[in-house]
């Protein structure tokens, strides 16, 4: 019973808000706003839209949208509320430690590595393929590597480089690109609106059935895994009890209104039999005659691209700092540079780590393990706001979901229904993350707890 007890042992509020914060608070609630925006619009629009058309539910892809946009914001709202009122850099994990004892909390941490290894490798893939379509169009494509994929490669060490340097200098960088990807996400919508043939095009609507669009969005909820990177950034962000809800909400809301836009435009100008390629976007634009316009595109979907991979690996060298605090990890990894005041060897292992899953691994696996993992994610935060409401109704909170338990409860459900129809290989491959998970945590990580060995 007391080994029992103490796996199920919650960390106080206190230890998770106080005594760690070698972070400098500098980012405010636009800045957060862009975070998200530069971690949602990336793979999902850019990369997955056409394949979850030609795959799996065709123009009814649009519903997809809808039906994933609708879970995440129940997932969202209570996100924003625990990040409000608990905040620290470990997200979901932190959340977790706090409401629902520290076996789970390792276990939600351990599956947000997962997401966030598995999220950057996949964008990395994607934007290796718009990178050789750009080449493609000048006429000097890039060499076969063979069974190595060197640009994604490439791409995650520069990213490392760049967080290296800190947090200020990355979201200096994260705004620029933001606003080219829009840029060039508003030029897709002008270019390729003028060729919307909805009478040709969506006839038939949902080729695939009701399913078709269940499907979609169980492939497409990938698109909207960002906002959770926005939480982490609550160390760092000035007055996070107003800035954070507002950043996670004002992304998740300006982003959902794009992917349905992309979809419709897209899906209603070209065939969506023909859009299982890499690079969907640009590919539109050259099936209706605009070579240079999808040129363009394609430099903007490579930005755009890379500011995903900057804010998904940010995020995740955040969460391995919060665990590695509470002694998960080996507390070398704890450093933290004085001038930059980044976890520079975090984010070297992460970066590392990444770049071999991008570089041999197909995305498609890839993408399908950081859907189960962000689900998996998104239903603790949910169960936390229900549990601490209980437990600790005198906590602070400056933001409060509306209608609670219902709200958290439907993104429960609507998590689980989702996951319910991801592929078996997925859920295989999860169950051997897990196992693995468990085993490091009872052979290491339970002997090395922080909390559990009374230093808190």
């Amino acid at each position: 019973m007391k080994i029992f007890k103490s796996l199920f042992r919650t960390q106080s509020l206190n230890a998770i808000q106080s005594g760690h914060n070698q972070l400098v608070r500098c980012l405010t609630a636009t800045d957060l706003t862009l975070l998200g925006i530069g971690a949602i619009v990336g793979a999902g629009i850019f990369v997955l839209t056409g394949i979850a058309a030609a795959t799996a539910a065709g123009p009814g892809v649009i519903l997809s949208f809808v039906l994933a946009g609708f879970a995440c914001a129940f997932c969202a709202l209570s996100y924003a509320e625990l990040a409000a009122s608990i905040g620290g850099c470990g997200s979901a994990y932190g959340y977790a430690y706090v409401g629902l004892g520290e076996i789970i909390a390792w276990m939600v941490g351990w599956v947000l590595l997962l997401e966030y290894c598995v999220a950057c490798a996949t964008i990395a893939i994607g934007w290796s393929g718009y990178v050789n379509n750009a080449f493609v169009a000048m006429g000097a494509p890039l060499p076969d590597f063979g069974f190595v994929n060197l640009p994604a490669m490439l791409i995650i060490f520069f990213i490392s480089l760049l967080l290296w340097c800190g947090v200020r200098e990355s979201v200096k960088v994260n705004k620029f690109i933001v606003f080219i990807k829009l840029a060039a996400i508003i030029l897709f919508l002008l270019l390729a609106g003028a060729y919307f043939r909805p009478d040709e095009n969506w006839n038939p609507f949902l080729p695939f059935g009701a399913m078709g669009i269940i499907n979609g969005a169980a492939l497409m909820f990938f698109a909207f895994i960002g906002f959770d990177a926005v939480s982490t950034a609550a160390e760092e962000t000035i007055q996070p009890e107003r800035n954070l809800p507002i950043g996670i909400i004002a992304s998740l809301i300006i982003c959902t209104i794009l992917y349905i836009l992309v979809a419709a435009v897209l899906t209603g100008a070209v065939n969506y039999k023909e859009l299982n390629v890499s690079s969907p976007i640009s590919y539109a634009l050259l099936k209706v005659g605009y070579h240079f316009g999808s040129f363009i595109v394609a430099i903007g979907a490579i930005a755009g691209l890379t500011s995903t991979i900057l804010v998904m690996q940010y995020g995740l060298s955040r969460i391995l700092l919060a665990m590695s605090r509470d002694g998960f990890f080996p507390k070398k990894l704890l450093l933290v540079n004085a001038t930059t005041n980044s976890p520079t060897r975090i984010i070297m292992l992460t970066g590392t780590l990444i770049a071999i899953i991008a570089g041999f691994l197909p995305i498609n696996l890839v993408a399908q393990l950081t859907n189960i993992g962000t689900l998996t994610a998104f239903i603790s935060v949910c169960a936390g706001v229900i549990i601490l409401r209980h437990t600790q109704p005198d906590l602070p909170r400056p933001f409060k979901i509306p209608f609670s338990p219902l709200i958290p409860s439907l993104g429960i459900i609507m998590c689980l229904f989702l996951m319910l129809n991801l592929k078996p290989i997925t859920w295989l491959s999860f169950l051997i993350w897990t196992v693995t998970g468990l085993l490091i945590y009872f052979f290491y990580g339970r002997k090395h707890s922080v909390l559990i060995r009374g230093q808190n």
